[in-house]
C-alpha cells in the first residue's frame, strides 16, 4: 500500500511542478487555467504514456503541447520555448490534431 501512496504522491508532485514550469515559461498569471493530463496510448508506435499540457490565455486561445513521456519524467527542457507560445494555439475546429 505504501508504494501506491508514494507513486501517487510523486505523480501529484510532478503535475504541480509541470504546472509551475508552464506558468513560468509562458509568463502566466495564477488566474490562468493550466491543465496537465497523463494519457495512455494503445496505438502502434505511440509511447505508452504521454503528458498533455493545456492552458488558456483567453476564451478563444487554447494552447496545447505534448511530451511523449510520463509526467514524472518531464523536465523544463520538455516544454516549448516561450517564443512558440502563439504557435501552440490549438485549432478548436479540430481538437484531435496535434
Amino acid at each position: 500500500m505504501l508504494k501506491t501512496a508514494s507513486r501517487n504522491a510523486e505523480h501529484v508532485a510532478a503535475i504541480r511542478q509541470i504546472k509551475a514550469w508552464t506558468r513560468e515559461r509562458f509568463s502566466l498569471s495564477e488566474d490562468v487555467s493550466v491543465m496537465v493530463a497523463e494519457v495512455a496510448c494503445g496505438m502502434p508506435g505511440c509511447p505508452p504514456l504521454e503528458t498533455i499540457v493545456t492552458f488558456w490565455t483567453s476564451p478563444e486561445a487554447r494552447h496545447v503541447f505534448k511530451a511523449f513521456k510520463p509526467a514524472r519524467e518531464m523536465t523544463p527542457d520538455d516544454l516549448p520555448p516561450y517564443w512558440m507560445k502563439n504557435a501552440i494555439v490549438s485549432d478548436s475546429e479540430n481538437p484531435n490534431c496535434c
